[in-house]
């Protein structure tokens, strides 16, 4: 008999410990729901939506226009190594009479890096774009590209520059 009550007993508690670990794995998935996009858990990021380029250029332009000056639009960097990595700094004149805001550039592919001046260039004052190029990935002449987003008339702006890989 009191083998009988102990098996029930322990019958009993099983189940009860079964329906609350079915709770569990309920509220972990509701949680996880709630909290993150479907399908994802806590160590699951999402990349952020990149911007179309009407998104940019509406950015861009969304605040006061103004006009610029570029030292070049195109820069040559003649022979180089490959595998070398070369920089080369674009000046930019704010013409305008209004602050010239830079709000991105971006390079036409994962071999160039731009860096800018992020605060407003004033009038009369210059800024830089500078577009650092790895030619690892690259044999012979090359021609690159970066758009530059800023809240001018005409935006991007396209910036170009040219190398002649040479093997190691």
């Amino acid at each position: 008999m009191k083998r009988t009550v102990f098996i029930a007993a322990l019958a009993c508690m099983a189940t009860v410990a079964c329906k609350e670990n079915k709770k569990a794995e309920v509220l972990q998935e509701e949680t996880l729901i709630e909290g993150h996009p479907k399908g994802l858990d806590s160590t699951q990021t999402v990349a952020p939506a990149i911007p179309t380029q009407d998104e940019l250029i509406k950015n861009a332009q969304s605040k006061p226009l103004t006009n610029l000056v570029l030292s070049e639009n195109h820069f040559d960097f003649g022979k180089i190594k490959k595998g070398e990595k070369v920089e080369h700094v674009y000046e930019v004149t704010n013409t305008g009479t209004n602050p010239l805001i830079i709000s991105e550039v971006k390079p036409g592919c994962g071999c160039t890096a731009p860096e800018f001046t992020k605060e407003p260039i004033l009038p009369g004052k210059k800024g830089k774009i500078t577009l650092s190029f790895d030619s690892s990935n690259f044999d012979g002449m090359v021609n690159k590209q970066a758009e530059v987003y800023a809240n001018v008339e005409k935006t991007p702006i396209t910036l170009t520059f040219s190398a002649d890989i040479q093997p190691n």
